[in-house]
C-alpha cells in the first residue's frame, strides 16, 4: 500500500524555539519514524523573501540554522525529503496558474494573512508577495500531493484556503491530478507555547522564546525570568495556576503528570516559591533539550555537510514536482510540445 505523503515547512528567519517544537517539529519526527508516511520538510526561504526582500542575508544565514534545527530535533535525512524551496523549478509556475483562481478578495479575508499583516504593522504598504503567499503555500503542498500537513492550530485557515485551490483547479481543468490536503494538529492544549514573558505567542519579533539551540544557561537564565503570578510575593502567599506560564511549561514538559497536579495544588494553597518552582522546570527542560543541543553542536561542525543533505534533498524534490508538473500542464493542454 502506497504511503500518504505529507509536507511541512519553516520560514528561515532565525533560528527555531521550543515554540515550534511542540507546536510542529516533534509531530513531523514521530509522523517520519512511525513509517506510514512519506515525508517531505521544506525550509521555505522565497516564503521568506515576502518581508525580508532587502535582506537577503538574513534568510540565507537563517537557512543553515533551521537546518540545524531540523537535525537537532530528529528530522533523519534518511527517512524525510529536507528542501529548499527556492530550488524547485516548478513551484513558481504552479503558483502562477493558482493566481489565476483565487480574488484578492479571498486573499484578503485570510484569518492568518490578516493577523499577520497587523502583527507586522504594513499597514497600506503590504507587499503583494505577502498578500499571495498562500498561493505559493498552495502550491508548495500542492506540487508533491501531499495529503497530510502538520502544522500549528492557528494554520487551518492556510489549509483551507489550499483545499479550495486545489478544487478550483481540478473543476475547472477537468482533473483529478491535485489531491486535497488534510492538517495534522497537535494534542489539544498542546498546540502554542506562551512567551516566557506571558504573551500568548512566542515569537522571533517579541523576543519572548527559548530557542532550540540555547546552551544551558541561556535556558536556564531565560526560564528564571519567566512570568508566573504577580500576586505571589511571599511564598507563604496561595498563588495561581491559571496563566502562570511555569505551570503551562510543566504540564508539556514534565511527564510525571502527577507530580505537576501536587505542585500545582502546593503553589495555590502558598508554601512554594517561585525560584523553586523554576529551579524543577530547568531539570525538567534540560532533559528534552539536552540532547537535542548535543546533537546539532554536532551538525553544526560540519556545515559542508548539512547543504549536501540540502542539496540532495532539494535535488530528489525537484524530482517528484516536475513529474506532477508535467500531469499539470497536460490537464491544462499547454504540453504544446510534450512526446
Amino acid at each position: 500500500m502506497a504511503k500518504e505523503i505529507y509536507l511541512t515547512g519553516d520560514r528561515p528567519t532565525g533560528r527555531l524555539h521550543i515554540g515550534h517544537y511542540i507546536g510542529s517539529l516533534r509531530n513531523r519526527v514521530a509522523m517520519q519514524n512511525s513509517g506510514d508516511y512519506q515525508p517531505f520538510v521544506m525550509i521555505a526561504d522565497t516564503q521568506a523573501f515576502t518581508d525580508n526582500a532587502r535582506d537577503p542575508e538574513k534568510i540565507r544565514r537563517s537557512l543553515t540554522e533551521v537546518a540545524l534545527d531540523y537535525l537537532a530535533v530528529g528530522i533523519d535525512p534518511s527517512k524525510t525529503t529536507i528542501l529548499v524551496q527556492s530550488q524547485i523549478h516548478g513551484l513558481p509556475e504552479l503558483t502562477e496558474y493558482f493566481m489565476n483562481l483565487v480574488s484578492v478578495a479571498r486573499l484578503q479575508r485570510n484569518p492568518t494573512v490578516k493577523a499577520e499583516i497587523q502583527q507586522k504593522g504594513f499597514g497600506e504598504s503590504i507587499p503583494a508577495g505577502f498578500l499571495t503567499y498562500p498561493v505559493s503555500q498552495a502550491a508548495d503542498i500542492a506540487i508533491f500531493k501531499a495529503t497530510k500537513v502538520p502544522v500549528g492550530d492557528d494554520q487551518e485557515p492556510m489549509l483551507e484556503q489550499t483545499r479550495e485551490l486545489v478544487r478550483s483547479f481540478n473543476n475547472a481543468y477537468q482533473t483529478d491530478v491535485l489531491v486535497e490536503p488534510q492538517g495534522v494538529f497537535p494534542p489539544k492544549g498542546e498546540g502554542r507555547l506562551p512567551g516566557i514573558d506571558g504573551n500568548a505567542k512566542m515569537s522571533k519579533s517579541l523576543n519572548n522564546g527559548i530557542y532550540i539551540g540555547d546552551d544551558a544557561d541561556t535556558l536556564a537564565k531565560k526560564v528564571k525570568s519567566m512570568y508566573t503570578d504577580p500576586t505571589h510575593i511571599n511564598i507563604d502567599d496561595p498563588g495561581h495556576v491559571e496563566g502562570n506560564v511555569v505551570f503551562t511549561y510543566l504540564d508539556i514538559f514534565d511527564p510525571d503528570k502527577q507530580r505537576v497536579q501536587d505542585l500545582k495544588e502546593h503553589y495555590q494553597a502558598g508554601g512554594l516559591g517561585d525560584m523553586k518552582l523554576k529551579k524543577h522546570l530547568i531539570e525538567v527542560m534540560e532533559v528534552h533539550m539536552k540532547p537535542i543541543r548535543e546533537r546539532r553542536e554536532a551538525y553544526a561542525k560540519d556545515i559542508p555537510a548539512v547543504m549536501d543533505i540540502l542539496k540532495k534533498g532539494s535535488d530528489h524534490a525537484n524530482e517528484v514536482a516536475e513529474a506532477t508538473m508535467e500531469q499539470v500542464r497536460h490537464a491544462m493542454g499547454i504540453d504544446y510540445f510534450a512526446k
